[in-house]
């Protein structure tokens, strides 16, 4: 479990983050929403590791995260953050090897690990193309392959975690889908996801829980249902009008923005 307890986070001179409280556990998914600024990268840096508290404290399986040694971290968490500037003309083969840096292992597993991770995000017929002559959306694919193969075999027995800040806002409604499908997958295999979006329809679909930020603050956490009303997005999203109806097949929200009616402006 990473266990985050009274988080304040500090940049220039500013809290960013407020006395937060919260906790991803193995195996589930987690997807934070909220406003542009409101905290949501910053949380997902500084529970990742790569943040330091300003107050309170980030744990790790009960161990304090500021005193873990950056290898050790990066065979437990990956993270992927939401630009990746790369200009070199590597082939996108190797930029999903560079995911396996932390492991030992000769070229052979190395091999397996980007073949299998290239085919999770459909990106295996890229593999000898120029990452730079890549499209948007296919990059992003193929840096989440980069990840995922820093966590490659899914399967052990120890818990781990898989960071995503905005991973699917390159990508077209299709490939949004299959990346929290495939991060709902990992999830069976006692990974925990944590996914800052801005659909809130995403969260809503695949969440476990969702956590709502507020200026720096969690204003809620809970389940999509619990979470994901009308009068919290109102108040969260400076007066958003949204209906939110329970899918029938599913049971989850569905998030439809209302259209405010303004009375035309009549040109003589």
């Amino acid at each position: 479990m990473i266990k985050a307890e009274n988080l304040t986070v500090r940049l220039h001179n500013r809290d960013i983050l407020q006395a937060i409280h919260c906790a991803l556990m193995p195996g589930e998914l987690v997807c934070v929403v909220g406003c542009n600024g409101a905290g949501k990268s910053t949380l997902l840096s500084a529970l990742c590791g790569d943040l330091p508290a300003h107050a309170g404290h980030v744990t790790l399986q009960e161990q304090p995260l500021a005193a873990m040694r950056h290898a050790t971290l990066a065979r437990i968490r990956a993270v992927m953050p939401q630009k990746v500037q790369l200009d070199f003309p590597f082939p996108s083969a190797d930029v999903v090897a560079m995911g396996r840096m932390p492991v030992p292992e000769n070229s052979a597993q190395t091999r397996h690990a980007v073949r299998e991770c290239m085919l999770l995000t459909e990106t295996l017929h890229l593999a000898d193309r120029p990452y730079p002559s890549l499209s948007g959306g296919e990059q992003q694919r193929v840096q989440l392959a980069r990840v995922l193969a820093q966590l490659w075999p899914f399967d052990q027995t120890e818990p781990r975690y898989l960071f995503l800040d905005e991973t699917t806002a390159s990508l077209d409604p299709l490939h949004q889908q299959k990346v929290f499908e495939l991060a709902l997958s990992l999830t069976h295999q006692r990974i925990g996801v944590l996914a800052v979006v801005h659909d809130m329809n995403l969260a809503a679909q695949f969440a476990d829980r969702v956590w709502m930020l507020q200026d720096g603050l969690l204003v809620a956490d809970g389940g999509p249902i619990q979470t994901l009303t009308p009068d919290r997005i109102a108040r969260v999203f400076g007066g958003l009008q949204v209906s939110c109806d329970l899918d029938s097949a599913t049971g989850r929200p569905w998030i439809r923005p209302v259209r405010a009616v303004t009375q035309q402006r009549q040109v003589a």
